[in-house]
């Protein structure tokens, strides 16, 4: 059986099942796990060079993220992406967000707003070493932090479901070359209006945020599928 993934490095600084779930999530995002493809933890395991334990638990959080579905006394499966799933999402998304932004700016308090400053610093800290799950962490209370300061507790409830997708989608999107910068000063001219108190403005950079990572996404899943599909004509 063909080997797709390269044994792990085993003297990085951070947790084994931490690495693990970073080079699978990579995988998916770049297309060598392929949506619908069955994961066997043991093959991955050996690809691995690691126990099953880190792999069993790497998967688990997967899951969490959106990225793989576990079917009962069928196993895991690469989670698959369609652009009806995006287009829905984002619909809903973009509207949330955007009241959000709105709703900060009138009511966010001086402590969130020094904690989303915070926050900020911190993604653009692991924007310098390339730490992908601390910036797809990061990213996501920086979000949060901006939804519980619209003090709107069922815009937060609607966003909780959307919470798998949304991951995944963060991670594929940011993952694009050159987008991790541009989202970085998104949320930063987002943050100074929400702070300024203009709640028009935060909402339209909010809007233009959406619709960049939307355009960001189709653009890496399209992308995707012109290789994947040349790759089979070459083969």
């Amino acid at each position: 059986m063909e080997r797709r993934l390269l044994p792990i490095k085993l003297d990085s600084y951070k947790p084994l099942r931490e690495v693990v779930s970073e080079t699978l999530r990579q995988a998916i995002v770049e297309g060598v796990l392929q949506p619908g493809e069955r994961l066997m933890e043991i093959q991955m395991a050996e690809e691995l060079g690691v126990s099953r334990t880190p792999v069993r638990e790497a998967i688990r959080k997967l899951e969490q993220e959106g990225f793989v579905v576990m079917v009962p006394r069928r196993g895991t499966y690469v989670a698959d992406l369609s652009l009806k799933d995006i287009n829905e999402v984002f619909e809903i998304r973009t509207a949330l967000d955007v009241l959000a932004a709105g709703l900060a700016a009138e009511r966010i308090t001086d402590e969130e707003l020094e904690e989303s400053e915070r926050l900020l610093v911190h993604i653009g800290e692991y924007i310098e070493t390339q730490d992908m799950d601390k910036i797809i962490d990061a990213d996501s209370q920086f979000h949060d932090l901006l939804y519980k300061a619209s003090r709107n507790d069922r815009l937060v409830g609607i966003i909780n479901n959307l919470r798998e997708q949304l991951t995944r989608f963060r991670s594929i999107s940011i993952s694009y070359p050159g987008r991790l910068q541009n989202t970085w000063e998104e949320h930063r001219r987002l943050l100074e209006a929400i702070a300024q108190r203009d709640a028009e403005q935060a909402m339209q950079i909010a809007r233009e945020h959406m619709e960049n990572a939307e355009h960001t996404l189709l653009t890496d899943m399209n992308e995707r599928r012109s290789a994947q599909k040349n790759s089979n004509i070459d083969s």
